[in-house]
């Protein structure tokens, strides 16, 4: 793209953060550098410097862009099971691809910064936005279908973190058949053990 086609606003920023996108997959962490963004966005290092004073700001904001762009649907078919392994499916087919290349080219990002795919995925989330499996299980709760009690984080969200798991191990999508098993085998009972105890365990008033 010449340098003299004048792009200004959220079409230039658009340009520069799907080239920054390219460059992270094709050249990896290492290799996404300014003059690199730059030279396939079509435009000049100093326009880059001024919306993103720091490279770590332009990778943040260049990841984001990819992440947002392919929101996972949550389900709402009024069953707790099968809406969870509808959200699992959604998130293999729409983020999977995302998911591994972010792993594997942001690892030496990780290791220099000091922070893990964890936190950068709550950066990466909209303030005020609830994980997919939280939504699930408040909808279910609202339905009867599990009890009004305060389920643990960990355990709400164990569905995405064990798909995530398998999809940064094999690096290919997850068979249905293990999304089923993460579901049925480990989830399900898991979440029900664990509102027992909490009722168990709860103070009586």
């Amino acid at each position: 793209m010449s340098l003299k086609t004048r792009r200004r606003g959220t079409e230039l920023e658009d340009a520069i953060l799907a080239a920054g996108w390219d460059v992270l997959v094709e050249r990896g962490y290492h290799g996404f550098t300014y003059e690199a963004v730059a030279e396939r966005a079509g435009t000049s290092r100093p326009v880059l410097y001024r919306r993103w004073p720091q490279r770590e700001d332009l990778l943040l904001a260049t990841v984001a862009r990819s992440w947002s762009a392919a929101p996972i649907e949550i389900p709402d078919t009024g069953h707790l099971r099968e809406d969870m392994l509808g959200f699992l499916r959604n998130a293999d087919a729409g983020r999977s691809r995302t998911i591994m290349l972010v792993g594997v080219q942001l690892m030496e990002y990780f290791r220099e910064t000091g922070t893990s795919f964890d936190e950068l995925r709550a950066h990466l989330r909209p303030p005020g936005q609830r994980n997919g499996c939280e939504v699930i299980v408040e909808r279910a709760v609202g339905r009867g279908e599990l009890p009004d009690v305060p389920y643990p984080a960990r355990v709400v969200v164990l569905p995405f973190d064990l798909l995530r798991h398998d999809l940064l191990m094999t690096m290919r999508s997850v068979p249905d058949e293990k999304i089923v098993e993460i579901v049925d085998v480990i989830w399900l009972p898991l979440l029900r053990v664990t509102a027992s105890e909490i009722r168990l365990t709860a103070p009586i008033i």
